[in-house]
């Protein structure tokens, strides 16, 4: 598990933020538009897919109703051809929480890209700009010597990080060189150093969960209702207005799949059993990186009794955006126990 060292000064003054995460399908949807009614906040939308335009059956996007019921940020902000990546995500979701923060409400970030929640609070040490003349130098270096070479480098200057990188991973094997070039020092060194620093925001991160044969359930009803609500239709809309099959949202979970199935045959129902396949493998990574992820707290869903939220999570919620810290009883479950 990765730990950043923090003390109650270095999050005093923070702007204080509700991030609730977990897997595909656990039920995260309605639980935060409850909360986000109960604590007068705004949602602000933590997934890498859903900031495309067009793509809503399969990222099962909220409802337009859903959107007039609680107002939602980072939702359909780019054409499926532009380019969107994890710094762009932390700038708009950076001044989205700064302007739901003057309106005097709670910013409550809600989604599965836990690497999106990880650089929005913890950030990135300031590494220096990409130089292209090293990167070209590796790059005849690996045609000429071989990646195994590069490797061999980088297990020299960052024995650390060549560990957990495959050497054929070409673009994580440059980019240790290239940091190690540019700094004299280690990347893994850097990615330490940086765990001791201060925080973007004094974060409550709660992680939804459930037994997995439950979750595999939802999951696999789900795609099932994506295709019946035009799965392939979207799909195919998406391809006549011009954004091919090779870009990177069209390349995604579900999408990909229809891909196969409109352009090279596959039959419809094993591209369907691919997409409830891939999905459950999906919520398995999910569960793995927020396992990792430091400081949260994980409740077993659906969390909401009778459709409402039980008086002790509001008080606990309310509590913390006031500067109360929380008990979080209902939050202390063991994700390796629900997930056996």
């Amino acid at each position: 598990m990765m730990e950043f060292s923090y003390t109650e000064q270095d999050l005093e003054g923070l702007q204080r933020i509700i991030v609730l995460g977990g897997p595909t399908g656990v039920g995260k949807t309605e639980l935060s538009l409850r909360l986000a009614e109960r604590l007068n906040a705004e949602i602000v939308s933590v997934d890498s897919l859903q900031v495309y335009r067009h793509l809503d059956i399969g990222t099962d996007k909220v409802s337009q109703r859903a959107r007039e019921r609680v107002p939602h940020h980072l939702i359909d902000v780019v054409d499926p051809d532009e380019e969107f990546n994890a710094a762009d995500f932390r700038r708009l979701a950076g001044r989205a929480i700064e302007e739901i923060a003057e309106r005097g409400k709670v910013p409550l970030l809600v989604g599965g890209t836990g690497l999106y929640v990880r650089l929005l609070v913890h950030g990135l040490f300031d590494a220096p700009e990409p130089s292209e003349e090293l990167r070209e130098k590796y790059r005849r270096q690996a045609e000429e010597q071989g990646r195994e070479f590069l490797h061999r480098r980088l297990r020299q200057v960052d024995p650390d990080l060549a560990q957990k990188v495959h050497p054929n991973d070409l673009v994580r094997v440059t980019r240790g060189l290239e940091i190690y070039d540019q700094t004299g020092k280690p990347l893994s060194v850097h990615q330490r150093e940086h765990r001791f620093s201060r925080p973007n925001y004094h974060a409550l991160k709660i992680v939804l969960i459930r037994p997995r044969e439950e979750l595999y359930e939802r999951i696999n009803r789900r795609v099932e209702e994506m295709v019946e609500r035009g799965l392939e239709e979207e799909y195919c809309r998406l391809v006549e207005m011009g954004y091919g099959r090779n870009l990177k949202p069209m390349q995604s979970l579900g999408y990909r799949q229809m891909g196969d199935h409109v352009f090279d045959e596959v039959p419809i129902e094993e591209a369907v059993d691919e997409i409830k396949r891939q999905t459950r493998r999906y919520a398995k990574q999910q569960i793995s990186w927020f396992r990792g992820e430091p400081q949260t707290h994980w409740a077993m869903a659906p969390v909401l009794v009778g459709g409402e939220v039980p008086e002790e999570v509001l008080r606990d919620l309310e509590g913390f955006v006031v500067g109360e810290k929380p008990e979080l009883e209902w939050a202390k479950v063991d994700p390796y126990n629900v997930q056996r």
